[in-house]
């Protein structure tokens, strides 16, 4: 199954401009946790950059990043930002193999349909070097649907999100924890954030 959904895409190519040019700062207080387990200069993809903010930040830090997205038009505003190319890259696209010491992936794998979540999670786990880090944050719920703006969301539990990372023995550890926040359509929101290490061990 496709992650594309076109009114999703719709809406971020109508509103790529104003979506990467708000004031929003780099998740430092998820960004810190990912990479104190990385190695100096380690190379991070980061899957659906929007506006650049957070690659712009592990940049800074001195990692080799490697930013996507899978709107064009977001691409081209991060590509604004940062100064450098910033791939086209819808999630299931995704076929590197042992790539990767960290994949980053905040607030755009919620995007992916349901059933199509486990294969993208393979995907990425295939693209991690082993003991390689992952990062992704998902808006928690019980039903998939869209929001007020039109876009489709997974709206994941935890037990949910648990069971599409597979088998237990590839992540060592996986833990997700919960917290509220907000996004851009400013309702307030349960955030799910999952951190993964991979398995040292195919």
């Amino acid at each position: 199954m496709s992650s594309k959904d076109d009114r999703t895409l719709g809406f971020y190519a109508e509103e790529a401009s104003a979506y990467a040019g708000r004031d929003r700062l780099a998740e430092h207080s998820r960004i810190d946790p990912f990479v104190a387990g990385l190695k100096p200069g380690a190379r991070i993809l980061e899957l659906g950059c929007g506006g650049g903010q957070d690659s712009e930040e592990m940049l800074r830090r001195g990692f080799d990043v490697v930013p996507t997205d899978g709107s064009p038009e977001l691409a081209q505003q991060a590509e604004l930002r940062l100064g450098r190319p910033v791939g086209v890259l819808l999630f299931e696209d995704l076929e590197e193999v042992a790539a990767y010491d960290g994949v980053w992936a905040h607030a755009c794998l919620l995007h992916a349909p349901r059933p199509a979540l486990p294969g993208i999670i393979d995907r990425i786990h295939q693209a991690l070097r082993p003991g390689g880090i992952f990062y992704a944050s998902f808006k928690a719920g019980g039903a998939e649907g869209r929001d007020g703006l039109g876009r489709y969301f997974n709206y994941l539990s935890a037990g949910e999100l648990r069971t599409a990372f597979g088998d237990s023995a590839r992540w060592q550890p996986l833990t997700i924890d919960e917290d509220t926040g907000s996004g851009y359509d400013r309702q307030p929101t349960r955030w799910l954030h999952a951190l993964a290490i991979r398995s040292p061990k195919p």
